[in-house]
């Protein structure tokens, strides 16, 4: 995106994406490759993963010939993203998997902080600090991943908060997307402590559908924003992403 020469707003689009580890629906097939071309012709300028694979041997073998040699997060970066940053949140004997944040800009640093909860799922928040081209002061971005208890994801939004009000200051841009798990519909209130507004909840009254992937009934996912002048939803082809993932997207154009 090129940049503005006469003082107007940087404009920046993301898009979140729960990538089910490479497979559709129940894992009846392997969709990696389809969801790079997607991706690809989304474009957007910051992309955030959940769910993605840093390693699996199991499924390597078993899909010989279509698994990458190099990781999810790097395959799907392709030549599109140049920078991009892996927090591994779940280890087992065959490998991994966490969030990612593929981008356009410069990441300048990133931490990977583990929210985890008594031992249950492990579950992270990726935070990168960007630098936008045309823009003064750093962009931070956060990937979020729940926990399927109501009571976990209530504790690490808590933690999401204190990790913002640690090392966000407040005068600098702040982009949160991903899996919210939110099926109660009780992020958007707790997020008021982050000083975050919701993209879809502010402009259209609630956030979007997005799972199951084909009939989308449960409004899991979000993107929140804080300190940016003004943002907008933007819409994605259905036909496309219902046969990826489990999950579908949502995107949004951000004005910093």
């Amino acid at each position: 995106m090129a940049v503005p020469a006469d003082g107007s707003p940087q404009l920046l689009t993301v898009l979140t994406v729960n990538t089910h580890k490479g497979f559709t629906s129940f894992n009846r097939r392997f969709m990696l490759h389809d969801l790079r071309e997607a991706l690809r012709m989304a474009a957007p300028d910051v992309v955030f993963l959940q769910e993605v694979l840093g390693e699996h041997v199991t499924h390597a073998e078993r899909h010989v010939g279509a698994w990458p040699a190099i990781s999810q997060y790097e395959f799907l970066a392709d030549t599109l993203w140049s920078d991009y940053a892996y927090g591994r949140n779940a280890v087992y004997p065959a490998g991994h998997h966490g969030n990612a944040i593929l981008s356009r800009y410069p990441i300048e640093r990133f931490e990977n902080h583990d929210v985890s909860v008594h031992g249950h799922e492990g579950r992270g928040l990726l935070h990168c600090v960007l630098r936008v081209p045309g823009h003064d002061t750093p962009v931070h971005t956060i990937c979020v991943h729940l926990g399927l208890l109501e009571r976990h994801r209530g504790e690490q939004m808590r933690r999401l908060c204190r990790l913002v009000d640690r090392d966000v200051p407040a005068d600098e841009p702040l982009l949160i997307a991903g899996d919210f798990n939110d099926w109660r519909h009780k992020a958007d209130r707790l997020m008021v402590s982050c000083g975050a507004k919701e993209v879809f909840t502010t402009r259209l009254g609630r956030p979007a559908r997005t799972f199951p992937a084909r009939w989308p009934v449960l409004r899991l996912d979000r993107i929140y924003v804080r300190n940016v002048r003004d943002w907008q939803p933007l819409p994605l082809a259905s036909r496309v992403w219902s046969r990826l993932s489990d999950h579908v997207p949502i995107s949004a154009e951000i004005a910093l």
